[in-house]
């Protein structure tokens, strides 16, 4: 615990170089080559979902051009300006929420700002988060200054909604988006973390926070975070089911072989389980498009059939199944009675995915017919003349 009070671990284990920032190694390699070939922007628009790093990576690539003896790839944790730059205490690198700054007025206040050189480091920078959310005066007034900086000046603008953003803006700032992150490397920061926390947690727990997490490794240290309060230090996959409305892998396994073969009073029952233990309906919902996901991926490799949810399955009947759970998502989320919703999107998808198709059973007909050998012309009789 820090002399200040506790500090979560998504701000404690906040990466402090590139090489701890996961699963974005496309952006690391391109600002990494950027230094050291000294061809360094004047605008970037880092652009992804939430929680994927994208303040994180301005943070440091503004540490690198503004440390002692930079712009350097590997700048040194200890220094003052660096711990002053991640902190947010840096006069130099300004971090502005364009949630709440979107006006013309901040817009020229910054202009007007930009024109002083920089008191400690190199450059003065200028972090823009949700920079769509500026107003388009906000933008127009920012076009000027951002087509021709003064050679002291950086422009790092972060954002989730990158088509809300001006295309005249975008078009001066080079572009990297940042994807979600991976389930498995999230895990295995998690259990890095873990370990570095002194915490027992199971590789299955972490698995469920992961997949929870949807990509957002912020997202997942703050579930994390929530589990080590609720557990202390043994964190089981029990546990995580339980807090959050999990369905387990096992039983979404098995709900899906119940859809796959049709056997509704299976469907029936596994969802008066989930309703009693308090499972969260459209999140299994989620997890069994996933689960049905890799069995048409598997489908597609052996050639167009597969029975690892313990019937006959072919890619055509698979996409139907995917299909209708789709359908019945905003049904689902938005309806009266989730439970009932639940069951009847289930009970139609198992109906659909063992249906045919008409046109492919019109086209299955007539490959048969093609195929069968056809009847001899009856010979003509001879006729003979008198």
């Amino acid at each position: 615990m820090s002399a200040t009070g506790y500090q979560v671990i998504a701000r404690k284990w906040r990466p402090q170089k590139f090489d701890d920032l996961v699963g974005q190694d496309h952006v690391v390699r391109t600002l990494k080559n950027a230094i050291t070939q000294n061809r360094i922007a004047h605008a970037y628009l880092f652009v992804g979902p939430r929680g994927t790093g994208k303040t994180t990576t301005a943070r440091l690539f503004a540490k690198c051009l503004n440390c002692e003896d930079g712009p350097k790839i590997d700048p040194p944790e200890n220094s003052e300006i660096c711990q002053a730059i991640m902190n947010g205490s840096c006069m130099d690198v300004l971090e502005i929420d364009g949630a709440s700054n979107n006006g013309v007025e901040q817009v020229r206040d910054l202009r007007e700002d930009a024109q002083y050189s920089p008191s400690q480091g190199r450059y003065k920078i200028y972090i823009i988060d949700e920079v769509h959310m500026l107003s388009t005066a906000a933008f127009n007034a920012l076009l000027k200054i951002l087509e021709e900086p003064p050679e002291h000046v950086k422009f790092i603008f972060a954002t989730t909604e990158a088509q809300k953003v001006l295309p005249t803006i975008v078009s001066r700032c080079q572009r990297f988006d940042l994807k979600p992150i991976p389930e498995k490397l999230i895990r295995e920061r998690l259990a890095h973390i873990c370990k570095e926390e002194g915490i027992a947690a199971e590789d299955t727990a972490l698995q469920a926070i992961a997949r929870m997490a949807d990509g957002g490794m912020r997202d997942s240290q703050s579930i994390l975070d929530q589990m080590i309060a609720f557990c202390g230090d043994s964190i089981s996959e029990e546990d995580v089911l339980q807090v959050y409305g999990l369905v387990s892998v096992e039983q979404t396994t098995e709900l899906a072989k119940a859809i796959a073969s049709g056997d509704h009073a299976k469907i029936l029952e596994l969802v008066d389980d989930f309703d009693a233990s308090g499972r969260d309906f459209f999140r299994a919902l989620v997890d069994l498009q996933a689960r049905i996901r890799e069995t048409l991926l598997l489908t597609i490799k052996n050639g167009g059939a597969d029975v690892s949810l313990g019937a006959s399955m072919t890619t055509e009947a698979i996409t139907r199944l995917l299909d209708s759970l789709r359908k019945s998502e905003s049904g689902l989320k938005f309806g009266l009675n989730e439970k009932v919703n639940f069951e009847v999107a289930l009970l139609k998808a198992s109906e659909e995915c063992r249906a045919r198709a008409i046109d492919g059973l019109i086209r299955e007909l007539s490959g048969i017919a093609n195929s069968m050998p056809k009847k001899k012309k009856a010979s003509k009789l001879a006729v003979s003349s008198p």
